[in-house]
């Protein structure tokens, strides 16, 4: 089904969306706004990683992305690499690096049109735009193995059209039934609902999570501290995200899930093995969780609190090559609100067959502000308009649909539909949209190499997706 963890995880801080614009690979969801798309959750794996698995399935082990750059010169088109991965039983450092080649060979090509002949100056010249660092990125991660159940990893990275490094640590500690995990960024990538990012100068965050249960609840609780003015990543214009404003705050969330089956075939033995004239051989699904044709129902419900101590209001900072002053939505101290999710899921096809053994839809609608919906009702009722529009009070349907292309290779669409009824015959309309191929790999279970494109923010990439159980 749809992942119905999106609810709780959005009213915190380390919902990963997946991004080009980090050689981390990885985003924020902006705390509070409107549940993101299904497919835009980044992996579970770090970037490090994937790109120690990926670099075995592509010549040279260079991987492409394709992501709009701060200038248009250095063009969309990327390849990143992994560069060094010493490591120990408790250790390792890793090195990425980057490089866009559209200017460079864009200036070579124009030093070499213009000489009149081809001599060694003009090699030389020509050679002498390899050194320009915009067109390089390098990032480099290690990790700490303190204790069997606790971790610590610091990053950095540099990007050559940009001034300044972006650093990061992260230390996870598991316990019987919790994680906790402390995070500090300087400065963190945030993406709103609207798809454009925002630079927060200084992000920690302190949280505590259960784990996953039979009776469907989970809970979590933590605190979190902005500092500076959040910058717009690649454009001046939009109201900041209020939860990315300076402040500390605390916050608390549950949820309740729960899912029923109108009918599911089982797999049973004759399923997974096979007998053919050569023998009997083993067959499973190329996906663990793709391996049972079903129609379902499922829900979750939750609730979230919140303490904002501090922060909010105007913020002075710079963009460009001037000053620019940014407001936000007036922040209330507590809040306190209920959320929720309904999906409806059809499988057809267990996806072990070559061709069309798998055919899947879901359909999620969610609530994200259950007292932004009610008060949104009321004000329909009364024929009276709000003073601003809350992104929070319109319902979402979010669409996935997955095809099987050949053997372990699926087709995924997901779209967001916003159910507006005050934006007229616009509504319902798409708010967001991805696609995606996907090739399953039965060894990993539910693992999968996944290219992405999100036509709403000109970027795609290629990822190792892991660990989605």
């Amino acid at each position: 089904m749809a992942n119905l963890r999106t609810a709780i995880d959005s009213a915190f801080w380390d919902q990963n969306i997946s991004t080009t614009q980090t050689l981390e690979g990885t985003a924020r969801s902006c705390p509070g706004d409107p549940f993101p798309l299904d497919g835009a959750r980044a992996s579970r794996a770090l970037r490090i990683q994937q790109l120690s698995l990926l670099r075995n399935g592509f010549p040279l082990g260079i991987i492409p992305s394709f992501s709009p750059a701060l200038h248009k010169e250095l063009g969309s088109f990327s390849l990143q690499s992994l560069l060094l991965k010493p490591a120990t039983s408790n250790w390792w450092l890793g090195i990425v690096g980057q490089f866009r080649p559209k200017k460079l060979i864009s200036a070579i090509k124009s030093e070499l049109s213009n000489a009149d002949e081809w001599e060694l100056p003009v090699f030389r010249d020509a050679a002498k735009h390899f050194l320009d660092k915009s067109l390089y990125s390098i990032g480099l991660w290690t990790q700490f193995s303190l204790t069997p159940s606790s971790s610590l990893i610091l990053s950095t990275e540099r990007r050559g059209e940009k001034e300044g490094n972006r650093k990061k640590l992260m230390f996870f500690q598991k316990l019987p039934n919790h994680d906790i995990t402390l995070e500090a960024a300087w400065p963190e990538l945030f993406i709103d609902h609207k798809g454009k990012y925002w630079d927060v100068p200084e992000s920690i965050s302190l949280d505590m999570s259960s784990l996953a249960s039979e009776s469907g609840l989970r809970y979590r609780f933590g605190m979190h501290k902005n500092s500076g003015c959040p910058q717009a990543f690649d454009a001046a214009d939009g109201d900041v995200p209020s939860s990315l404003m300076p402040g500390l705050c605390t916050k608390a969330a549950f949820s309740y899930e729960k899912s029923r089956d109108f009918w599911r075939q089982r797999e049973t033995a004759e399923d997974v093995v096979v007998k053919t004239d050569k023998g009997i051989f083993w067959r499973p699904s190329y996906d663990a969780r793709l391996r049972e044709p079903h129609a379902a129902i499922s829900g979750v419900i939750g609730g979230s609190c919140a303490a904002w101590f501090g922060g909010g209001g105007v913020c002075e900072g710079s963009q460009g090559d001037g000053n620019i002053s940014m407001t936000c939505k007036k922040r209330s101290p507590f809040s306190a609100d209920l959320f929720g999710s309904l999906c409806y899921t059809f499988q057809h096809g267990k996806f072990r067959k070559l061709y069309g053994d798998l055919t899947r839809v879901d359909a999620r609608l969610d609530i994200c502000s259950a007292s932004a919906l009610t008060k949104r009702i009321f004000n329909t009722f009364r024929k009276s308009v709000g003073k601003e529009d809350n992104s929070l009070s319109s319902p979402r349907l979010n669409l996935i649909f997955q095809q099987q292309v050949a053997g372990p290779i699926i087709f995924r669409v997901d779209s967001r539909f916003l159910l507006d009824s005050s934006l007229g015959n616009r509504s319902p309309h798409m708010e967001d949209l991805m696609y995606s191929l996907s090739y399953s790999m039965r060894l990993l279970r539910s693992g999968k190499v996944v290219a992405w494109y999100s036509p709403r923010r000109k970027e795609g990439m290629i990822e190792l997706r892991l660990f989605e159980f």
